[in-house]
């Protein structure tokens, strides 16, 4: 092989080598953030508790650099905080926050549907059936753990919920209520028992939804919607006095 193109060829091995390894790298940071925010979601971690790098690399079995590159992430989406000098924390909640957090969540999801019913193509009706589906067939409690969501239903409900706002095509519209989304469960995670005896229909809730969105009846789905998140929201502050209220890092409802 002549000299130049042994240069040319060990040149582009080298690239290709560099470009499977960042390539790598991004699929294991990528992977550790998601796992990081389901086990923030679950409850792995109280509100208010220190993120320790040291820890968490050992726990996940991987360096501080990828745990903390994960994290700085996750404060990007609002489920880790950090603070000067001190590091990283799981977000401390206020009852009195969780009002706003919900309000918001309405405003930007009725203006995703409005938005995303008269963008969406009939292939959307059909992925947003399938996700109803298995948002119906899918467990919401584990008998050994029955005051919680399973981590399988709130990943079916998260998925049905993504679908109906998505056809809107704005990305910062979906990715802030995908944040909006994942703070309110944050917040019934801790909420306590008591969320578990909220008298509500879920499963009648989310196909009135559906059916709506079926219909291309933005209104409706918007006044649905609304009136499903603030039963949520009706369901944490009840559920606070008895779980969020007790945790040291809980600020009460004023």
């Amino acid at each position: 092989m002549h000299k130049s193109t042994k240069n040319v060829f060990f040149a582009d091995f080298g690239m290709i080598y560099v470009m499977a390894k960042r390539t790598d790298s991004e699929t294991m940071s990528k992977h550790i953030r998601d796992t990081l925010r389901t086990d923030i979601l679950d409850g792995r971690w109280e509100p208010g508790a220190r993120l320790q790098l040291t820890h968490l690399s050992e726990y996940y079995e991987t360096s501080s650099t990828v745990i903390r590159e994960a994290l700085t992430r996750l404060v990007g989406d609002k489920l880790v905080t950090l603070r000067p000098n001190k590091g990283f924390f799981v977000p401390e909640l206020s009852l009195a926050d969780l009002s706003d957090i919900v309000e918001m969540r309405c405003v930007n999801e009725q203006l995703a549907v409005s938005m995303g019913f008269e963008r969406a193509p009939l292939e959307w009706e059909s992925e947003l059936m399938a996700a109803h589906h298995t948002l119906e067939r899918t467990p919401r409690r584990n008998p050994e753990d029955p005051d919680n969501h399973t981590v399988q239903w709130n990943h079916a409900h998260q998925r049905f919920h993504d679908k109906l706002v998505e056809a809107c095509g704005v990305p910062l519209l979906t990715e802030m209520t995908r944040t909006l989304s994942d703070l309110i469960q944050l917040y019934g995670r801790w909420a306590g028992p008591a969320t578990r005896d909220a008298k509500r229909d879920l499963d009648k809730e989310h196909r009135d939804i559906l059916n709506a969105a079926l219909d291309r009846d933005a209104d409706l789905a918007g006044k649905l919607l609304r009136a499903h998140y603030e039963t949520t929201l009706s369901a944490v502050k009840n559920g606070g006095e008895v779980g969020l209220a007790c945790l040291p890092h809980v600020k009460a409802l004023k």
